[in-house]
């Protein structure tokens, strides 16, 4: 019933930026963090960025801090990432996710959208 879906994925040539969306449907609960994640090939899946569910806490993995911009829209459901002066290692298959407020398994994923950077 839960479904994610992710958006805005593509081939960006690197230094240039992109917006990720990702919208959930068929939670039953109400209060909950959304993040994202990356896999690179022949690499583990790692954090990207997460928000809470009132947007008040932000959190970004020290690979994108300074580049990254986590944000959502509450009442959609939906959850953003900006991220500027891409590179190369920023290629990667991205996935949205989300759990439960207060509690840090991340209990739903979504089926991921691949992000391609060219030099």
């Amino acid at each position: 019933q839960v479904q994610l879906v992710e958006s805005g994925g593509g081939l960006v040539q690197a230094g240039g930026s992109l917006r990720l969306s990702c919208t959930a449907s068929g939670l039953t609960f109400s209060m909950y963090a959304m993040g994202w994640f990356r896999q690179a090939p022949g690499k583990e899946r790692e954090f990207v960025a997460s928000i809470s569910w009132s947007g008040g806490s932000r959190f970004y993995a020290i690979s994108v801090k300074g580049r990254g911009t986590i944000s959502r829209d509450s009442a959609k459901n939906t959850v953003y990432l900006e991220m500027n002066s891409l590179k190369l290692e920023d290629t990667a298959v991205y996935y949205c996710a989300v759990r439960r407020a207060s509690v840090t398994n991340w209990s739903y994923w979504g089926q991921g959208t691949q992000v391609t950077v060219s030099s």
